[in-house]
C-alpha cells in the first residue's frame, strides 16, 4: 500500500512539474512574440531556474515570480550601489552617478513591491504602472554614468542589462493577464 501511495505522488509531482516546464515554455514564447527585446532563450532559463516559477499552475504565478525576481534584482543593485559608495573606492566624478542609481534602484524597488501588491489583487493595469515605472531605472543609471563630466562605464551595466530583460518579460506576461 506505501508503494503505491508513493507512485502516486511521484507521478502528481512530476505532472505538476511537466506543467510548470510547458507553461513556462508556452508564456515565454508568446512574451518574445509580443517583444522583440525579450530573448525566448533568456525568458526560459530565468523562469526555470527560479524555484517559485517552477511550481506555477497559472500565468499569474509566472508574473509573481517574475516580479519578485525583479524586485530581488533591483535590491541586490541597491546594495551594490550602496557598498560601493561606502567604500569611498570611486572616482570623484562617479559619486553622481552612484547616488542616482541608489535612488533610481531605490524607487524601482518600491514600485515593483507595490506591482507585487497588485498583482495579488488582480490589480494587472495598476501592476503594469510600477513595473514601467521600474523599467526606466536600469537605463536611467546608466546613463549618468555616460553623461558625467568624464564619461565612464557603469559598475552596473552587466546587471542592468539583466534587470531590463527581467522587468520587460515580466510586463509582457502581465499583459497576457485579462
Amino acid at each position: 500500500m506505501k508503494i503505491l501511495l508513493c507512485l502516486v505522488m511521484f507521478f502528481l509531482l512530476l505532472n505538476s512539474f511537466t506543467t510548470a516546464q510547458n507553461l513556462i515554455q508556452d508564456s515565454c514564447k508568446k512574451a518574445a512574440a509580443s517583444n522583440p527585446k525579450i530573448k525566448l532563450d533568456f525568458c526560459v532559463k530565468t523562469l526555470e531556474g527560479n524555484p517559485q516559477s517552477k511550481t506555477a499552475k497559472s500565468l499569474a504565478d509566472l508574473v509573481m515570480a517574475s516580479t519578485k525576481s525583479a524586485s530581488d534584482k533591483t535590491t541586490s543593485l541597491k546594495a551594490m550601489a550602496d557598498k560601493i559608495l561606502k567604500g569611498k573606492k570611486f572616482s570623484k566624478d562617479s559619486e553622481m552617478p552612484l547616488r542616482d542609481c541608489l535612488e533610481l534602484y531605490t524607487d524601482a524597488t518600491v514600485s515593483l513591491n507595490e506591482a507585487l501588491t497588485n498583482i495579488k489583487s488582480r490589480k494587472y493595469k495598476t501592476a503594469k504602472v510600477g513595473m514601467s515605472a521600474a523599467m526606466d531605472a536600469p537605463s536611467t543609471c546608466e546613463t549618468g554614468f555616460e553623461e558625467s563630466k568624464t564619461p565612464q562605464k557603469s559598475p552596473f551595466t552587466k546587471d542592468n542589462d539583466v534587470l531590463s530583460q527581467i522587468i520587460s518579460v515580466t510586463l509582457a506576461l502581465t499583459t497576457m493577464l485579462k
